[in-house]
C-alpha cells in the first residue's frame, strides 16, 4: 500500500473482516455463504486497477475466488500470488486457481513459482516482499523485562505461528544445544495443539509461548538468534527482519530459501548450533552489516516501488 502510495495511487481496501474501507462479508476465511454479487462489484465499482491478494491463489475461499474472477474479467486486474494450490499437499487436486485473463497481471513472491505458473502458460512476474531496512531497533531490555528473560540468558526466538512445517521440534533441539530460552510467538494451528504442547512440556530448556510484550522489533531486540527452520515456505519473512534487526538466524532447508540465500545471506544451519555458539561468544558486527546491505538491495521499500511501477508500467495502468 505504502508503494503504491508513492507511485501516485489511492489505495481502498476491500476485505471480509478486519479493519477495512469496505467490508464485504464472505470474504473472508471460513465464510459460511459466498459474498454478495451487488455488494462485492458496488465495493470495487469505483476502482481503476484492483490489486487481488492471494484469494485467487490458495483455495481457503473457493465461492469468494470465483466470483472475484468472474467480476474481473476484463478489468484491470493484479493477481499477488503466495500460496498456489499445487505447492500444498492438501490442495493439489483443485486446478482452478489461479485464474487468468489477458487483462491481467500476475505477481509472485518468489522465482519458483514464477517458473511452476509459466509452466501451466500463465506468465509472471516475481517481486520478493518489501521491508522497512530502516526499522528503528526495538527496546531489548524493557521486553526481556516483561518477560522475566535476565540479562544474560540466551533467546532463541521462533516468530511463527505453530504449525507442522514450522518445525517446532528442530527450533527446540537448537535452542536446548545453545543452552537458551525458546521463544514462541504465535498459537498452535490447524489441529497442531496437541503434538506443540507434548513438544514444549517435554523440552530441555526453558520455554515461553506468547506474543512480544511490545512490537515485533522489541522481539527481534530481545533475542539473540532466530530460529526459522521450516520445511516448507511461500518466502519466509524472518530471516529478512533478523537481517534488518543485525540478528543471528539459523534457516531450514525450504526450496524458497535456497533461492534467498543465493543472493548472498550469511545464515545458519538450525544444525549448527556449534556456530552459532561461536558466533554468540565472538559477535561479528560485519556479518550484520553484509546481511543488512544486502536486505537493502533486495528487499527495500524503494526496490519494491520500482519493481510494482514496471509491472503497472508494461501493462499500461497510470495512476
Amino acid at each position: 500500500m505504502a508503494a503504491l502510495g508513492q507511485l501516485g495511487w489511492t489505495v481502498t481496501t476491500v476485505a471480509g473482516d478486519g479493519p477495512v474501507d469496505h467490508l464485504v462479508p464472505g470474504l473472508e476465511l471460513g465464510a459460511t455463504a459466498q459474498p454478495d454479487a451487488r455488494q462485492l462489484a458496488a465495493a470495487l465499482a469505483d476502482a481503476d486497477l484492483v490489486v487481488v491478494e492471494n484469494l485467487c491463489t490458495i483455495p481457503l475461499n473457493l465461492p469468494a475466488a470465483r466470483l472475484v474472477a468472474t467480476q474481473r474479467r476484463g478489468k484491470a486486474t493484479l493477481l499477488h500470488h503466495h500460496d498456489p494450490p499445487w505447492q500444498r499437499n492438501e490442495f493439489r487436486h483443485i486446478t482452478e486457481l489461479p485464474p487468468t485473463d489477458p487483462a491481467w497481471r500476475h505477481v509472485t513472491i518468489n522465482h519458483r513459482t514464477q517458473e511452476e505458473m509459466a509452466q501451466r502458460g500463465i506468465a509472471a512476474t516475481t517481486i520478493y516482499n518489501g521491508f522497512d531496512v530502516d526499522e528503528a531497533p526495538g527496546d531489548r531490555a524493557a521486553t526481556r523485562a516483561a518477560l522475566g528473560v535476565g540479562e544474560h540468558e540466551r533467546v532463541v526466538l521462533h516468530p511463527v505461528r505453530a504449525i507442522e512445517r514450522k518445525n517446532v521440534p528442530a527450533a527446540l533441539r537448537l535452542t536446548e544445544a545453545l543452552d537458551a530460552t525458546y521463544w514462541l510467538l504465535g498459537p498452535a494451528e490447524d489441529g497442531y495443539d496437541n503434538t506443540l504442547r507434548h513438544a514444549l512440556q517435554t523440552a530441555r530448556c526453558r520455554v515461553i509461548h506468547q506474543p512480544s510484550p511490545g512490537s515485533m522489533a522489541d522481539a527481534y531486540a530481545a533475542s539473540d538468534v532466530v530460529a526459522f527452520p521450516s520445511t516448507w515456505e511461500g518466502f519466509g519473512n524472518p530471516p529478512i527482519e533478523a537481517a534488518i534487526h543485525h540478528r543471528l538466524v539459523a534457516v531450514g532447508a525450504y526450496p524458497v530459501a535456497e533461492e534467498l540465500r543465493a543472493l548472498g545471506f550469511r545464515w545458519f544451519s538450525p544444525d549448527d548450533p556449534a556456530r552459532l555458539d561461536h558466533l554468540l561468544r565472538h559477535p561479528d558486527e560485519a556479518l550484520h552489516t553484509h546481511n543488512h546491505d544486502l536486505a537493502r538491495a533486495h528487499f527495500g521499500l524503494d526496490r519494491l516501488r520500482e519493481a510494482i511501477g514496471a509491472v503497472l508500467d508494461e501493462a499500461g495502468w497510470s495512476a
